[in-house]
């Protein structure tokens, strides 16, 4: 797990774009806005937040030409809050949440390139603009990661 997102942004080579998905009104739910918000963007990252409409993106996300695509959102993994994972695209099960109009393997089906998905296990998906510290703390892991 680590070592697949260290091993990705160790290469400086690959233009990378991580999406921030999620709905900031439903707690942990907004995980995937909260990271996308804080990475700092060099000449290898890239952020854009879609929040709960990444459909509305497909056109900008591929025009953008990243060299990998990484859609960041909380995933039901069945595991402790704060688990993280990524995972390619075709290995996630396809299934929608509610809070998405479309499942993130289906729609991962419509960009030019290879696409992952950085998923964190929530907590609590219930109304509220608070995420839960243990998935706090893994957000806050993740930017080091990504912002080092």
């Amino acid at each position: 797990m680590i070592e697949n997102l260290n091993s990705l942004i160790k290469q400086t080579d690959k233009k990378k774009l991580f999406v921030g998905i999620g709905n900031v009104l439903k707690s942990d739910d907004g995980i995937g806005v909260y990271i996308s918000n804080k990475i700092n963007e060099s000449t290898s990252i890239q952020k854009l937040t879609v929040e709960i409409s990444i459909e509305n993106y497909i056109g900008k996300i591929n025009s953008l030409t990243p060299d990998v695509l990484i859609l960041v959102d909380c995933v039901a993994f069945n595991k402790e809050a704060g688990y993280y994972e990524l995972l390619a695209a075709e290995k996630v099960k396809d299934f929608t949440l509610n809070t998405h109009n479309i499942s993130l393997k289906r729609i991962s089906k419509l960009f030019k390139m290879p696409v992952y998905i950085l998923g964190v296990q929530p907590k609590k998906i219930d109304f509220g603009e608070d995420i839960s510290e243990a998935v706090r703390n893994t957000a806050n892991n993740i930017l080091d990661i990504i912002n080092q």
